[in-house]
């Protein structure tokens, strides 16, 4: 007999599934993270605007990491999917030691728009190699007050 209060082992105890994908940081490349952000936010029974936010986010903060990334850089797009929200991490190696996410540019103000919370993190590099450069974002399931 099955409890419906039980998990099966595939269902994590604390709500939170974890998805990563890595590609080469090239802008042809971008479409599978939006497609893989858009399913799994359609799984987690976003509605439909939230839906298309969260894709066109997620384009946006990969098409910027792109723009600063080293020439044989992966792009690391790693999702945590929590009840009624969903958290980005996205990042690259960058080519230059100063190489940083641009926080006064239009791409940046649609981010702000799309995500209810984003920030961009920097991280020195080692061994000659240039920055880890970042951007994370929280996108809610529905109308939520940003």
């Amino acid at each position: 007999m099955h409890d419906p209060d039980s998990r099966s082992s595939a269902e994590p105890s604390d709500g939170v599934s974890t998805v990563e994908v890595r590609t080469t940081a090239t802008a042809a490349l971008i479409p599978t993270i939006r497609a893989v952000a858009s399913d799994l936010a359609a799984r987690a029974d976003f509605d439909l605007d939230a839906i298309s936010d969260l894709r066109m986010a997620v384009d946006e903060a990969c098409a910027t990491l792109v723009d600063v990334a080293a020439p044989t850089s992966t792009l690391r797009c790693t999702f945590l999917v929590r009840p009624e929200r969903i958290e980005v991490h996205a990042e690259v190696q960058a080519h230059r030691a100063d190489a940083a996410v641009s926080t006064d540019t239009f791409g940046w103000r649609v981010l702000q728009t799309l995500a209810d919370d984003v920030e961009a993190h920097s991280t020195p590099g080692s061994g000659g190699n240039g920055p880890i450069v970042g951007i994370r974002l929280d996108k809610h399931a529905g109308d939520l007050p940003k």
